[in-house]
C-alpha cells in the first residue's frame, strides 16, 4: 500500500480494496518500526488518526468522500493541531498543547484525511539540516549517517522512508525545497499568501510560507488543492480564486521559455550536480522547451539580506514566549526579570538564541537603518531581478541545492557553512515567489534535485512543467532499499 500514488490510493478507498482504518493502520505499523531509528516523529495521533480514519470509511460507505478522504497524512510540527502537542522542535512549547487549529490544518481535515501525527524539524524552523531540535537530529533514509535537510527534514525523511503518503511543510528560506532534494522528494513552495499562516508558528512572518512534500508532482497538485485558499484570518493572505492544480498537469511545454540564471552555475556548485541539472535541461528541449541563459545579478545579496530581515522578524516574534502566558517556565524565579531570563535561557536552543542576538541588534537603536532598512531595499533588487527575468522567459531552471546530503554533524560548528545551503533558495522567500524541487538523479547514491521557479500564482505552471519532467524520467520514483 505504502508504494502507491495519492490517486492510487484513492481509487483503491473508492472502490473498497482496503479501508481507511487498514491503511492508516498500515502507516501506523511503519512508523511503529522505523521511527527508532530515524526520529521523524515528535508526535504520533494514533488515536486520533483511527478516529479520523473511521470517519473516512462512513463517508466513502455513504458515497460523500473528496479525491482524498481517508489518506493519511503527517503534518510538520510548527501547524497548530487542536489537542495535540505543537513543540515547534523546541524545549520552548514541549508542553504546549494547541487549543485550535491552523487553517491549513483545518481544510485538510475537512478534505477528510488522517493525521498520522507531528513531524520533527529545526527548532521554530531555523537550519538547514533539522540537527537544531530538541528532540534530536532527523536521520536520512538515503544514508542514516547524513542530514535529511531542514526545517522541514522530519516530513522529507517521513515521506522518503514511506511512513506516510504525503506530508505538509513550511519554507522560509528553502525548508521545503532543500530536503526534497536531499531526500528525492517533490517539494512545492506556494507564492507568498497563497496558503494561509494562521495556526501556524511563525519565524519571519514576510518569509514564511506552507506547502506540500510529495512523491511527485500529481500528489503535490492534490495536496495543494486542499491547502490553498483566503483565509480572513491571515492579513498576509490574497484573495485569489485557486485554479484545479491538477487539471492542467499534462499539457504542452512546446514553446515553454525556460531560463538558465548565470549566477547558479558557479564554483560553489558541485560539478557532478550542474552535469545532471543539464541532463535535465536536455530532457526540457525534447519535449519542446526553448532554453537561454539569464542574469539574476543580485543573487549574492540572497543570504546576508536573509540573514538580516529573517533573524529581525524572528526577534519579534518569539518575544511572547517568555514564560509567562505560554511556553516553558523556569523553576522558582526570583522576580519578573529573572523569570525572564532563565525560561528563554533554558527553553531557546544555541541557533535560536544566535538569531535573536542578531535579530536583535539589526533592530536596535543606531543599527535599524544600517542593518534592516539596507536589508529591505536589497530585498527590493533581488524581487526586481526576477521581475525583469520573467519578461523574457516563463521558467527559471537551476539546482536546488550546492552539493547532496552532508554528514551529520559537519556543518554544525560553523553556522555560515550551514546557512551556503540555502544559496539557491533563499531569493525566492525574499521575492515571495513560487519554487518547486524535484528529483533530478542521484551522485553515489544521493539525490539531487531541480528547482523550478515561477512567476507569482503560477504554481499550476511548475507542477505542468515538473510533472511532464516525472513522465519521461523515473528518479522520483525510486526509494531507499531498507524503507521499501
Amino acid at each position: 500500500m505504502h508504494n502507491k500514488s495519492l490517486s492510487e490510493l484513492s481509487t483503491s478507498l473508492h472502490n473498497g480494496e482496503f479501508t481507511s482504518v487498514e491503511l492508516t493502520q498500515h502507516y501506523l505499523d511503519r512508523i511503529n518500526a522505523h521511527n527508532s531509528e530515524l526520529n521523524a516523529f515528535i508526535t504520533v495521533s494514533d488515536e486520533l488518526a483511527l478516529q479520523q480514519a473511521h470517519a473516512a470509511d462512513l463517508r466513502l460507505q455513504q458515497k460523500t468522500a473528496g479525491k482524498l478522504t481517508g489518506i493519511p497524512l503527517a503534518h510538520k510540527d510548527i501547524f497548530c493541531t487542536q489537542g495535540i502537542r505543537t513543540s515547534c522542535g523546541s524545549k520552548m512549547l514541549d508542553n504546549f498543547i494547541s487549543p485550535y487549529n491552523a487553517t491549513v490544518v483545518e481544510k485538510i481535515n475537512a478534505a477528510g484525511m488522517v493525521t498520522l501525527g507531528k513531524t520533527n524539524m529545526d527548532e521554530f524552523a531555523m537550519g538547514s539540516s533539522n540537527e537544531t531540535s530538541f528532540y534530536g537530529a532527523v536521520k536520512n533514509p538515503w544514508d542514516i549517517n547524513r542530514v535529511p535537510g531542514g526545517s522541514s527534514g522530519g516530513s522529507a525523511a517521513t515521506m522518503a522512508a514511506s511512513l506516510a503518503p504525503i506530508a505538509t511543510g513550511t519554507d522560509t528560506g528553502g525548508s521545503i525545497r532543500q530536503p526534497a532534494s536531499l531526500c528525492n522528494l517533490t517539494g512545492l513552495k506556494p507564492t507568498y499568501g497563497r496558503i494561509s499562516r494562521y495556526g501556524m508558528i511563525a519565524f519571519a512572518s514576510s518569509l514564511d510560507q506552507a506547502g506540500p512534500m510529495a512523491k511527485n508532482a500529481e500528489d503535490a497538485a492534490l495536496l495543494l488543492n486542499e491547502m490553498a485558499g483566503f483565509d480572513e484570518r491571515d492579513s498576509t493572505s490574497i484573495e485569489r480564486d485557486v485554479p484545479d492544480y491538477s487539471a492542467t498537469l499534462n499539457d504542452s511545454l512546446e514553446g515553454l521559455r525556460i531560463g538558465l540564471p548565470k549566477e547558479f552555475f558557479n564554483d560553489d556548485l558541485d560539478p557532478k550536480i550542474a552535469a545532471l541539472i543539464q541532463s535535465a535541461v536536455k530532457e526540457y528541449e525534447a519535449l519542446g522547451a526553448t532554453v537561454k541563459e539569464i542574469t539574476l545579478p543580485n543573487t549574492a545579496l540572497s543570504i546576508p539580506t536573509y540573514y538580516v530581515v529573517a533573524p529581525a522578524e524572528c526577534s519579534s516574534n518569539l518575544s511572547r514566549m517568555d514564560g509567562v502566558r505560554f511556553g516553558h517556565r523556569c523553576d522558582e524565579p526570583k522576580d519578573l526579570d529573572d523569570l525572564y531570563r532563565r525560561s528563554r535561557g533554558e527553553g531557546f536552543g544555541e541557533e535560536v538564541k544566535r538569531r535573536i542576538m542578531i535579530g536583535t541588534y539589526a533592530l536596535s537603536t543606531g543599527y535599524y537603518d544600517a542593518y534592516y532598512l539596507k536589508a529591505q531595499q536589497c530585498r527590493r533588487l533581488i524581487s526586481d531581478d526576477f521581475k525583469h527575468a520573467f519578461n523574457d522567459v516563463d521558467v527559471i531552471l537551476g539546482p536546488t541545492a550546492p552539493t547532496t546530503a552532508f554528514k551529520l554533524g559537519d556543518k554544525t560548528d560553523d553556522p555560515v557553512s550551514m546557512y551556503l545551503a540555502d544559496i539557491y533558495t533563499i531569493s525566492t522567500n525574499l521575492a515571495g515567489l513560487p519554487g518547486i524541487s524535484i528529483p533530478a538523479g542521484f551522485i553515489d547514491g544521493l539525490p539531487v534535485g531541480l528547482q523550478l521557479i515561477g512567476n507569482y500564482f503560477e504554481e499550476a505552471k511548475l507542477l505542468n512543467v515538473a510533472h511532464r519532467y516525472q513522465r519521461v524520467t523515473d528518479w522520483h520514483t525510486q526509494s531507499p532499499d531498507k524503507f521499501r
